[in-house]
């Protein structure tokens, strides 16, 4: 059922859609696993960390919010239940008990460049079926390149 009727063409929507879907996925499993090193970092650096991860986990749910309005926007129903998440992140697992500070920056650094690489995937994939939808992506992309590059260089 098609609630609401997309400008795209079926072939550059089923791109689209597909690229939508996935970085939802991925952002909504980004916000998750920086909340959970969040809860449970340790060490001399854990206030520093504690509160850079909270900047991440702001940006990974902005940026999901706007990913699936936009899927809304084009006519496809967004999905980000937990099973859907958990079926289709890029993400690693992510160790449980405490972490301690160094390790809970490693572990971002490979999270963040693990969604960043599959984000210029769809930067690259939408750019003819919807630069609209490819704007989105670079947007994304960039703000999470640059946690990126802060966490490489908490741990340096």
């Amino acid at each position: 059922m098609y609630v609401v009727k997309s400008p795209l063409s079926d072939a550059d929507l089923k791109t689209v859609t597909e690229a939508l879907q996935g970085a939802l996925v991925d952002l909504v499993d980004l916000s998750l696993v920086a909340k959970q090193i969040h809860w449970n970092v340790v060490g001399p650096r854990f206030r520093s960390v504690h509160l850079q991860l909270d900047e991440v986990v702001d940006t990974a749910r902005l940026h999901s919010d706007t990913v699936a309005e936009r899927a809304s926007a084009l006519g496809v129903p967004p999905d980000g239940r937990a099973a859907t998440v958990a079926a289709g992140s890029g993400i690693g697992a992510v160790p449980d008990g405490w972490v301690k500070d160094v390790d809970a920056v490693g572990t971002l650094v490979q999270a963040l460049g693990a969604v960043i690489a599959r984000m210029r995937e769809r930067v690259a994939a939408t750019a003819e079926a919807d630069p609209v939808s490819q704007d989105i992506f670079i947007t994304i992309t960039a703000d999470l390149e640059k946690h990126h590059w802060m966490f490489q260089a908490e741990n340096g």
